[in-house]
C-alpha cells in the first residue's frame, strides 16, 4: 500500500478519527510522527497520544494550518462553528495545496465551500480540494465500507490520496455527491440494522431456552457464514434465501411471520428515512 509522507491532521478525535489513525499507522501509510489531532476533550486527546504516539492540541486552527491533509471528523451539527472558527482566524490563508476530507454525514460540499472558500482568492480555493467521505463503524476493525465524492478542485492525485487512506480501513467507492445520502442510509447507518437483527436473533434464541453466550455464538457465526456465501458464491441474496426455504419447512414458517409483519418493506422504509435525515443534516 502506498505511503503518504504528508502531515495529516484530525479536527475532532472521536471513535471514527481513532479508526483512521489506527488504520493508517498500522498499515504504515502515515507515520504517527506526522499525525496531529485537535479536540475539546483533553482526556480523549491524551488517550490518542498515549495509544498511537501522535501529537495533540486543543487548537483547531493550528492543526488546519500545519497539515497537508485535514480530516474534518466532527459531528454535522458542530461543523459550522468549527469552520467559522478556522476561517475567521486572521492568519487563514492557503499557501500550499491542502486536501480537506470531511466525514460529517449530510454536510454537502457546497456548504463546506461556503465556509472554506468565501474568504479566499480563486487561486487559493483551487489549492484547497474538498472530498466528502461517508465511512461506517466497521472501519474500527478494518472492515469498513465508505462512499467518496470529490469537489471540482480535486485532481486525481487528491482523490487517490483519499482512497489510500480509506482503503487502509476497508473498501471505498467513488460516487456523485447526490448519491451520498443514499450511501449514508445504506452503509453508513447499515451496521446498526445488522446489530439490530443480531440483537433480535440472540433474544429469540434466549426465549427458546438457549444460553445467552451460545445464542450469540450461533447468531454471529451464522451471520459471518451467510455474508461469506454472498461474497464467494456470487449469487443473489434472494436466490440463496430461496434455496434455504424448503416448502413446508422451518424457514418457510419463519418467513410467513416476516412477510405478515412487512419486515422487508419496513427495512426499506427505514433506509429511506435515514436518507431523508441525511439531507436534513446538510441544510
Amino acid at each position: 500500500m502506498a505511503k503518504l509522507s504528508r502531515k495529516t491532521g484530525f479536527i475532532g478525535a472521536g471513535n471514527m478519527a481513532e479508526a483512521f489513525i489506527g488504520a493508517v499507522t498500522r498499515a504504515g501509510i502515515i507515520p504517527s510522527t506526522m499525525i496531529y489531532a485537535s479536540d475539546v476533550n483533553s482526556e480523549r486527546l491524551s488517550l490518542l497520544k498515549k495509544t498511537y504516539g501522535i501529537s495533540v492540541t486543543d487548537d483547531n486552527f493550528k492543526v488546519f494550518s500545519m497539515c497537508d491533509i485535514v480530516i474534518l471528523a466532527v459531528k454535522p451539527q458542530q461543523m459550522p462553528d468549527v469552520l467559522s472558527q478556522i476561517t475567521s482566524h486572521n492568519e487563514y490563508r492557503i499557501e500550499r495545496r491542502k486536501i480537506i476530507i470531511s466525514i460529517a454525514a449530510g454536510v454537502a460540499l457546497g456548504k463546506l465551500e461556503s465556509f472554506l472558500y468565501a474568504p479566499l482568492e480563486r487561486e487559493e480555493s483551487g489549492n484547497l480540494p474538498l472530498i466528502r467521505i461517508m465511512p461506517n463503524t466497521p472501519a474500527l476493525v478494518l472492515a469498513g465500507m465508505s462512499g467518496m465524492s470529490p469537489n471540482r478542485n480535486a485532481v486525481p492525485d487528491d482523490i487517490n490520496t483519499a482512497r489510500t487512506i480509506m482503503e487502509a480501513m476497508g473498501k471505498v467507492i467513488e460516487f456523485k455527491e447526490e448519491s451520498l445520502d443514499a450511501v449514508t442510509a445504506l452503509s453508513g447507518t447499515g451496521p446498526a440494522y445488522v446489530f439490530y437483527l443480531v440483537e433480535s436473533m440472540i433474544q429469540g434464541g434466549i426465549n427458546l431456552g438457549l444460553d445467552p453466550y451460545d445464542a450469540a455464538i450461533l447468531t454471529v457465526t451464522t451471520l459471518k457464514g451467510s455474508a461469506a456465501m454472498i461474497e464467494e458464491i456470487g449469487e443473489s441474496p434472494e436466490l440463496l434465501r430461496r434455496r434455504v426455504t424448503s416448502p413446508g419447512g422451518t424457514t418457510e414458517e419463519a418467513f410467513k411471520v416476516l412477510e405478515k409483519k412487512r419486515v422487508k418493506e419496513t427495512i426499506i422504509e427505514a433506509i429511506a428515512a435515514a436518507a431523508r435525515r441525511s439531507k436534513e443534516l446538510g441544510r
